[in-house]
């Protein structure tokens, strides 16, 4: 019987090794097939002339994406493939498809046609496509991490820089080569301040189009807006990049500028915008959830300023980022990514197995407490003040239950471990003879298991958690500090007349 179990176990986890593995070999292998064929058409020197110089560039586009997605970081993992993706599949495609359309275009309306097709409508479409790709394929087999509009600019910014990288390589080598048949050497400058200063985020522009509508797909609970919004999306990315190769290649290309000046600039200063306003937004979400979080007892009343702001995280990383930053992050990044998740359920983004994520991802945010928790220094950086005299430590708690019976506004949680919150919350009662979830039944009393071991020691050096002064009324929301603030306990998103029948205040 264990057999059975294990082996299909072992698969499963082979299989999520193997399959990013495999991605990656296949993506490198595209690299490669691309790298040949520029090296082929330049040379082998120019080629690397042209890897260098590109890397001027493409260094600063990915730092401003990854600066614009501090709130709720993405997996460092999928960001990558999503470079590799543009900088070998999309590369490698686009380069096969976009020399057949162009040959096969002479072939059919005669010679000379094909550079000029190619440039103005072959090319927007293909190489949009072959990006967009990603995106979609994102939002199918992937779709938790698109968490909105910026997490869909993000992807599709690092996509179009990878893609941008192996254009440039093409064209700086080709110029590099064509300089060292003449005996000249302006032509690399030329091409790198065009493409490097002029237009570094000329590709990224184009295809966020496709992102902002797989951001809004993402949180669509149509399927006719989701697919409308993809679509547009990519229209627009078409749009945009035929009109930028079609200003330098027709009327001589003298309307490039202004189409730079009148059409890009502004849309590019909108896009900031855009940027702005998404990230302002997701910071009113974390700080609208984090209120109940601290009356839930999932995080300390004291962290609720610190993770409502940048600064305030940035401050509380750089105070234990040398010995414990690492898992302060990791702690950051989970609540954040509860707070988006209610955020979503709450809009009723999230249907399918909404009670299972809300459940995992908290179950993600007290482990990551508990790792906090137990490193130096790591969470008592957030504890700004000092407990008043006369209170007592509270009372040791039995050890956790995660996916325990207790409720919490119509949904179970986890009870919090000792030294991650406080004591476990003692919520409102479920209605009588009302499970938490459709169909299930109703839950035990909580309490220990049997036979529970001790709760662990606190570390040597910890600080002792103060709890309330003697005849203080209980605290049910897990304070680390009596006097703190009281919220109301956070009703599990969608709760009230339009989802499960309430078992608590609404907020």
């Amino acid at each position: 019987m264990a057999q059975s179990i294990a082996v299909p176990a072992r698969t499963q986890q082979r299989r999520g090794v193997l399959a990013p593995v495999a991605g990656l070999v296949a993506l490198a292998v595209c690299g490669l097939v691309v790298l040949g064929l520029v090296g082929r058409s330049v040379g082998v020197g120019p080629v690397v002339v042209g890897a260098l110089c590109a890397l001027l560039p493409v260094a600063p586009v990915v730092a401003a994406f990854l600066w614009i997605d501090r709130w709720e970081p993405e997996p460092p993992r999928l960001l990558f493939i999503a470079f590799l993706w543009g900088a070998c599949f999309a590369a490698l495609s686009a380069l096969l498809i976009n020399s057949s359309a162009a040959l096969a275009a002479d072939e059919l309306l005669g010679r000379g046609s094909g550079d000029l097709l190619g440039a103005t409508v072959i090319a927007p479409v293909v190489e949009e496509a072959m990006k967009g790709l990603f995106l979609v394929g994102l939002l199918v087999f992937r779709r938790r991490e698109f968490d909105g509009v910026v997490d869909g600019i993000v992807y599709a910014g690092l996509v179009a820089a990878g893609f941008a990288y192996t254009e440039n390589i093409l064209y700086l080598g080709r110029a590099f080569a064509e300089d060292a048949m003449i005996g000249q050497s302006g032509g690399v400058l030329a091409v790198l301040l065009l493409r490097g200063v002029f237009s570094p985020f000329a590709h990224p522009l184009f295809t966020a189009m496709i992102g902002i509508g797989a951001g809004i797909a993402a949180t669509s609970r149509s399927t006719v807006v989701r697919v409308l919004a993809v679509l547009v999306g990519y229209l627009l990315a078409v749009a945009l990049h035929a009109l930028w190769n079609g200003s330098a290649t027709l009327f001589g290309g003298t309307v490039f500028i202004g189409v730079y000046g009148f059409v890009m600039v502004p849309i590019f200063l909108a896009m900031i915008a855009v940027v702005i306003w998404q990230r302002r937004r997701e910071q009113r979400i974390v700080a609208e959830q984090l209120p109940g979080f601290a009356q839930a007892g999932w995080i300390a009343p004291s962290e609720v300023a610190l993770l409502s702001s940048l600064a305030g995280r940035r401050g509380w990383l750089s105070t234990v980022k040398r010995r414990s930053g690492k898992a302060v992050a990791d702690y950051q990044s989970a609540v954040t990514e509860l707070a988006f998740l209610r955020n979503r359920i709450s809009r009723g983004a999230v249907r399918e197995s909404a009670h299972e994520r809300h459940d995992a991802m908290l179950r993600a945010v007290v482990r990551a407490r508990a790792r906090a928790v137990g490193m130096p220094d790591a969470l008592t950086a957030a504890w700004r003040r000092t407990p008043p005299p006369g209170w007592s430590p509270p009372p040791q708690m039995p050890p956790p239950v995660y996916g325990g019976p207790q409720q919490w506004g119509g949904a179970p949680c986890p009870q919090i471990p000792p030294g991650t919150g406080g004591p476990p919350r003692q919520g409102p009662p479920a209605q009588p003879g009302r499970a938490p979830y459709p169909g299930a039944s109703p839950p035990p009393p909580p309490g220990p298991p049997p036979g529970a071991p001790p709760p662990p020691a606190p570390p040597p050096g910890a600080a002792p958690q103060p709890g309330p002064p003697p005849g203080a009324p209980p605290q049910t929301g897990g304070h680390f500090y009596p006097g703190g603030p009281s919220y109301p306990p956070p009703p599990y998103p969608g709760t009230g007349p339009a989802g499960p029948p309430p078992a608590g205040p609404a907020r």
